[in-house]
């Protein structure tokens, strides 16, 4: 599985299309270049946008959940509402619905942001809201909660 780097401030056009920019481009496989879905993120006011292959991986993963579970089926339902497949034009861009849009807060400006083997797309003023809130020593405690139980030397909890 590929993970993505980087950060990329685009503007979108009357019609809701986007240019896919060419650093994110290139880091896609050949054969991923062209389909991805857009869905809501689960946790955050953004839009994700799933290479083909991980999309797929994620299904897979519901599939697996029992559909006779409430609490599954309910997940199911709203993870996958709104869930769209969108091709790369001629001349690389991709449509960003508008009701996907609305949700994210997108309309002239966005950030796509690379996070593991997915992208974020986010107004470009809530992605600033988030990012702009980064306190160093907040961040180093949090690293320090997630992180730091890796080493060869943890603490055992």
């Amino acid at each position: 599985m590929t993970n993505y780097i980087g950060e990329y401030a685009c503007k979108v056009d009357a019609k809701g299309r986007v240019m896919m920019p060419a650093g994110l481009m290139k880091q896609f496989p050949a054969a991923l270049r062209e389909r991805f879905v857009i869905n809501r993120s689960v946790f955050r006011r953004c839009l994700v946008l799933y290479p083909m292959d991980l999309w797929e991986e994620t299904m897979n993963d519901l599939a697996k959940l029992n559909r006779f579970n409430k609490d599954n089926d309910d997940f199911i339902r709203q993870f996958t509402n709104g869930a769209v497949n969108v091709e790369v034009d001629a001349t690389n861009r991709i449509l960003v619905p508008r009701r996907l849009a609305d949700f994210a807060g997108i309309a002239a400006d966005l950030v796509f942001s690379a996070n593991l083997n997915k992208i974020e797309i986010w107004s470009a003023a809530g992605y600033d809201n988030v990012m702009g809130s980064y306190d160093p020593d907040s961040f180093a405690q949090l690293a320090e909660k997630v992180m730091g139980k890796l080493g060869g030397d943890a603490e055992k909890a």
